[in-house]
Order: structure tokens, then sequence, then C-alpha cells
């Protein structure tokens, strides 16, 4: 009878890093603790918006369409902001992978970030690699139940914590909250709430490496961002090769490849042996349990884990640091050089591999894309109008043989106290104008609102606009007590387009 054929999936084997040291760990502490306090923080922070709107700092507001970042608010029709920003993120993504490679995934990503804190709290409870290898590896006794149970209860409340933080910035956050405890809260926010925690739950605590390996697109695309210059972690196979077990002594001086030469005939059965000792600590520490040494891999987040590994045991051999650095494929030195010559072999300077017509290139988007924004932004006036020609009848012939156009004005306050508006009609023809409801030209637009605003403009029976086809004008608002104006351009309507 034949062999079965070999499966086409081999199950999971969960990822137990081992505690490092060094600086890039540090590096993700505070950046994990900057990100992480900013994200549960941010819906908290009180802004004063005046009676009409709630006062929070930050706050996609859905139902009124608008979007509140501390002084600056985003209305519908300014959503091209939000489009520059997403396209600044692009861009930045795309800089940072340029000249550094994936130092996204490996030190910000959601993914990262949660990962690395689901990580802490089992280390915390159950201990470091080899505790958490015995136990995984051991029978489901009252032991094992306890501190699994503890560490996935731990786990449950970051995860509630992680959706219950997220709803919040879509309304105002102390009032939600009580809301919720009180159950008197709207489906959708419990909802939300539920799936954001089984994703965190499940995303940080089970899936970890399989996430950014299998259903994140980012590593299948980053290949088209980076080139030989590009910076990411590697290992210096060229140093550390042929790796073996450290030897101390002169016999480990004499098989060093990086000592000076020696007679063959005072230690003739060592043969030169790299600095890599072989001791895994590079894998045990990796998140994603792959080896750098195998060179560049899609599963590499660019961590830099095994930097501070390497550079650990490196300093407790006395042999130098970097085996394990950030380099460049165009750092690798040639392969006809001698031992020691590639050992001498220097790389070039980080800034020149920062500082290249890539990532100029994508600087210079960047930078033009925000400093348009805020051109925009700072430009733009606290009211607005839009003109709407009512089109059924274009015109209206009244009794004494005027014409009169009728348009919807929309009158935008951006302030946050009511406002008196004040409209007006500009042209080379003369017209009257009137508002509809209201006895002169002035209206009262509310707070942070829009205003519809019916609006009356007549031509007099003999005068040229009346019995021309079209003739153009212009519309104005003018805040007189806060000295600004705004005006649209439209055409009026005459006998002529009969």
């Amino acid at each position: 009878m034949a062999d079965a054929p070999p499966p086409l999936y081999a199950p999971r084997e969960p990822i137990f890093p081992r505690r490092v040291t060094g600086f890039f760990r540090s590096l993700k502490w505070w950046i994990m603790g900057v990100t992480l306090g900013i994200y549960y923080l941010l819906p908290w922070l009180r802004w004063d918006r005046g009676p009409n709107l709630p006062d929070q700092a930050v706050l996609a507001d859905l139902a009124s369409r608008r979007f509140f970042f501390f002084w600056i608010e985003i209305w519908p029709h300014e959503f091209y902001f939000v489009a520059g920003l997403l396209i600044m993120a692009g861009l930045g993504l795309f800089l940072f992978t340029s000249a550094l490679g994936r130092v996204w995934c490996g030190y910000a990503c959601p993914q990262t970030v949660w990962t690395d804190l689901f990580i802490l709290v089992e280390r915390w409870i159950e201990g470091d690699r080899n505790a958490r290898l015995r136990l995984h590896r051991s029978k489901w006794d009252l032991r094992k139940w306890r501190l699994n149970l503890t560490k996935w209860l731990i786990w449950l409340l970051i995860s509630i914590a992680t959706g219950g933080a997220w709803v919040f910035y879509f309304t105002d956050a102390p009032a939600l909250a009580r809301n919720l405890v009180t159950l008197d809260a709207p489906a959708v926010a419990y909802i939300s709430i539920a799936i954001l925690t089984a994703t965190t739950f499940l995303f940080g605590g089970f899936m970890r490496e399989q996430v950014c390996i299998y259903m994140c697109p980012w590593p299948r695309i980053q290949a088209a961002m980076m080139d030989e210059g590009t910076l990411t972690v590697g290992y210096r196979d060229w140093r550390g090769e042929p790796r073996g077990k450290h030897r101390k002594g002169a016999r480990a001086a004499a098989a060093s490849r990086t000592a000076t030469a020696y007679s063959e005939d005072s230690v003739p059965d060592i043969a030169p042996q790299g600095d890599c000792i072989d001791c895994m600590a590079c894998v045990n520490v990796c998140p994603m349990g792959i080896d750098i040494r195998d060179g560049q891999q899609m599963e590499c987040i660019t961590c830099a884990l095994c930097i501070d590994a390497c550079d650990d045991v490196m300093d407790k051999i006395g042999k130098p640091r970097g085996l394990i650095d950030y380099l460049a494929l165009e750092d690798v030195p040639p392969p006809d050089l001698s031992p020691v010559a590639k050992d001498a072999w220097k790389p070039r300077a980080i800034w020149q591999h920062v500082l290249k017509p890539r990532t100029i290139l994508y600087t210079i988007l960047w930078s033009a894309v925000g400093f348009g924004l805020l051109f925009a932004l700072f430009i733009r006036s606290d009211i607005e109008l839009t003109v709407s020609p009512v089109r059924n009848p274009t015109f209206v012939m009244q009794s004494d043989g005027s014409i009169r156009n009728i348009y919807d004005v929309r009158l935008r306050n951006k302030s946050g106290e009511d406002r008196v508006f004040t409209l007006s009609v500009t042209s080379d023809a003369t017209f009257d104008m009137g508002l509809q409801g209201e006895e002169g030209l002035q209206v009262t637009v509310p707070a942070d609102t829009t205003f519809l605003q019916r609006v009356y403009v007549t031509a007099a029976r003999n005068d040229p606009a009346a019995l021309e086809d079209r003739t153009d004008l212009r519309i104005w608002v003018e805040d007189t007590e806060a000295d600004i104006r705004a005006s649209v351009a439209t055409l009026f309507n005459g006998k002529g387009t009969q």
C-alpha cells in the first residue's frame, strides 16, 4: 500500500520569545507605552467647544458628520483634509520602509504593540521562555489551568479596554461610559466593543505572528519599497561563519578569524572559526520564530530584538558588537576579499542610506501634502455658503413685469456661538434682493450649524438683466462682528432663456 502524501498544512507551533534587554528593546517599551497611552487616554481629554457640542478634544461625530481634533473642526465638505492625512500616512510608510525597512511593523504597528503587551502579561504570569515552554508541553493539571485562566482573564480585560476605548472616539466618552455601565448605550456600541474585544484577544493572544505572515499584505508589498541601499536587520555571515561553540584561551585566539596571523605548526589542529557561537539567542528572542542568520525573510518585522540578544552575547565572550545589525545589501563585502579584509570592511554611513533619491522624493511629496493641508487649514473662513439656483421654474415673471430668480443658499457658521449674517448681491446689472421669512437682509445662524435660507433676486422689467439670457452676479454673506465675508458666483436667468 502506497504511503499517504504528506499534509499540506502543519499545525502551528506557539512561539515563546525569551526576555531580552538592550537599546532596541527599551525603544520598543517606550513606543508601546506612548502609543497605548495615547490610544486609551485621548478620548478623555476635554476641550471647550461651547454649549452645543461635546467638550471632547478628539471626536469623530458621525451623527453630525464632523471630526474634531483639538482646535480643528473638519466638516463633511472638507473631507479632503482626511484624504490628505491618509495620503501622508501612506507616503510616510513608503518613506520609512525605503530607508529603514519594516520599522513600522517592528515598533508601532498595532498588532506588534498589543502582541508585546500580551507577551509581557504571559511572561509575568508564567515565567520566561523555558518556563513557558515547559508549561505548554505539560499535561493539563490544576496549576496549568490556574496560570492560563489568569493570563486569559487579563488578556480579556485588556481587550475589553481596547474595544471600549475605540467607541469612545465616536461620542462623548464620559456620557457613553455611564450609558455602558447602566446598559443604556445603543446596541451598536456593545456590538463594536464585542467585535474589537474578540479580535484583540485572538490576534494578540493566539494568532500573533500569523497575522503578520498570512493576513497582513504589507510583507508582500514591502519589496517594492526597498532596494539594495535599504537598512534592515541582517547577519554579517562573513564575520560569523563558520559558527561553532566558544573556545577559551590561546586555542580560541588561534582559531578566530579576527585574530592576527599565527603559525600553522603551533596550532595545527584548529580550523578558523567565526564569531557566531551558535547560541541561538537571536532565534529565542524573535517574536516571529525565524533565524535571522538565514538571510532576509518575509517574516522579519525588523524589531531588532535579535541585535540586542547578539550584542549581549558578544559582550560576554569579548567580541565586538554588530554581528547582527542594521545592514544594507550594498554593505556586504565582495566575496573575493580575504577574511581579515572582510572583518575590516566598513559599510557606508547611515545618512548615505537614508538620504537617497527615493527617500528624498518621498520626503518632498510628504512635505508638499502636509504644507498644502496646513495652508488650506489656515486660509479657510469661519463662514461659508453654497448657492443652488432653483431650476423649476428658471425664473418667475412678477405682475409688474419684473423677473425674479430664486436661490437656495446654505449658510455655514463654524464658530462656537450664534452669528448674524448679512446677505447682499453684486453685479454689473441692478438687482433687488429679499430673504424668505425675513424683513431685511440679515439672518441669524446658530453656532456650528448649516442653515438653509431661500433668497429672491429681482431685476426690473426694463433692466437689461431681465431681457438677456443670463447675467453674472455674486451673492455675498458677511459677519460684521467678526469682520469676515465670503461669496459665490452664480447666474441670473432672464426672459431670453425662454
